[in-house]
């Protein structure tokens, strides 16, 4: 999969920046419990409390991006994860940590409603998104592998989470700014479209992304308590599941919209269900690792296609906006529903349950995405334009009437030159000449 050159990088990388914070919970939360007197509760809660204000910065900006200018809302967006996740990293005290996780949360919720936005506008907003996903799985791959080696403390997630908005800042000059409202025409020109599969799509993701985090909140104690799996074995696990997660992400973006969204986003979300389960129920290390790196396989690919059908709802990105903060407060309740059912019920009925909610969800999403692929995507309105034609005067030259000048003829006087000529001799001068003339004169 080549990037093309009009790929729009700015909003890739806002993506990257704005979702590695929920990427990296689990080693965030394991972070806070191991290094701060927190419990395991508490650790988890300050987690939540992380998505929850990403996902109320998206609500709250799903409307205000294209009038308040996603350059100005992606710096302060940016500037906000920087200073919270930064100040959370340096401070050992609980409260300072909770009131800087918070605002590193607005601010990473601030930074991908401006990228969803921006991705929504775009002429194919799934390869944009495949880019983004690859961006940021990666990073989280590079970092799961290197912040063990760097030592304990609760700050180094933190740290790289601030150092990547710092990063990402020089690229918002490249993203437009404030614009003045459109003049919307009389009838609620502004609504959202496609409100009921908005709606229905927006109220299916959090169930599909609680799912999805549930599993992966207790993926850990699974492999070591009931698959019986050393940590170094669990880690090698995890690290090839993360790898296999690339090769779907890639695997979505060569693939494209070739299968339409349906198909990719209703048989991925049952084979999804079906990993849960193989990996909820495992008792050893074949079922446990082929459960994780499937599931961590096909999650990026269905993601990608549910991103891209909220796109295609609105051009504007508002629904993009929604769905993803819907799906930001599943994420958030995920680990503590899959750790009070694994404790309630034990982890096999938990994944029976899991699998039985998203392919309850399946159904709603495979028919928005089957509706959209049937309606022609809203086109934006551009203002007709009339443009006065300008009436050019007529400007009557008077013709100038050349007066007709007599040249006088100057009369050439006629000079008369007197001719001097010999007067006739008279006849009786000369004598007649006679044919013995000259034998008279000669004897004189």
């Amino acid at each position: 999969m080549s990037a093309p050159r009009s790929m729009p990088w700015p909003l890739v990388a806002l993506f990257t920046a704005g979702y590695l914070a929920p990427y990296l919970l689990p080693t965030t939360v394991g972070r806070l419990d191991t290094g701060l007197p927190l419990t395991t509760t508490e650790a988890g809660a300050v987690g939540s409390a992380l998505l929850l204000s990403s996902a109320a910065a998206g609500f709250l900006l799903a409307s205000r991006v294209e009038r308040a200018g996603a350059r100005g809302l992606a710096r302060l967006g940016l500037t906000l994860a920087a200073l919270g996740y930064g100040g959370a990293a340096l401070s050992g005290a609980v409260p300072a940590v909770v009131v800087g996780v918070l605002l590193g949360g607005f601010g990473s919720g601030t930074v991908t409603a401006v990228a969803a936005g921006g991705i929504a506008a775009q002429r194919d907003p799934h390869r944009t998104t495949t880019f983004g996903l690859l961006g940021v799985s990666a990073l989280a791959g590079v970092l799961y592998l290197t912040i063990p080696h760097l030592g304990p403390g609760h700050g180094l997630p933190l740290a790289a989470i601030a150092l990547t908005a710092l990063a990402v800042w020089p690229l918002t000059g490249r993203l437009p700014g404030a614009t003045a409202p459109a003049r919307r025409p009389a009838g609620g020109g502004a609504r959202l479209p496609h409100r009921r599969a908005g709606l229905l799509l927006a109220a299916a993701m959090p169930c599909w992304s609680l799912a999805q985090n549930a599993l992966w909140g207790v993926s850990g104690r699974i492999g070591l308590g009931q698959a019986h799996l050393t940590e170094v074995t669990v880690g090698a696990v995890f690290a090839v599941a993360l790898g296999a997660g690339l090769v779907g992400v890639l695997g979505a973006g060569a693939l494209g919209p070739r299968l339409g969204r349906a198909v990719p986003i209703g048989a991925g979300t049952a084979l999804i269900a079906g990993c849960i389960v193989l990996s909820a129920s495992a008792t050893g290390l074949p079922a446990f690792a082929a459960g994780e790196i499937s599931w961590n396989l096909l999650y990026p690919v269905v993601l990608s296609y549910v991103i891209g059908l909220a796109a295609s709802l609105d051009p504007r990105g508002r629904w993009a906006v929604l769905v993803g903060s819907a799906a930001s407060l599943g994420t958030a309740a995920g680990p503590l529903t899959g750790s009070v059912l694994a404790a309630g019920a034990g982890f096999p009925v938990m994944g029976r349950v899991l699998a039985a909610g998203l392919l309850a969800i399946a159904l709603p999403m495979t028919a928005v995405a089957l509706r959209a692929g049937r309606q022609p995507l809203p086109v934006a309105e551009i203002p007709v334009v009339e443009i006065p034609v300008v009436k050019i005067p007529v400007v009557k030259i008077p013709v100038m009437e050349i007066p007709v000048v007599e040249i006088p003829v100057a009369e050439i006087p006629v000079v008369e030159i007197p001719v001097e000529a010999p007067a006739p001799a008279a006849q009786g001068a000369y004598g007649t000449a006679y044919p013995n003339s000259y034998a008279s004169t000669s004897a004189r």
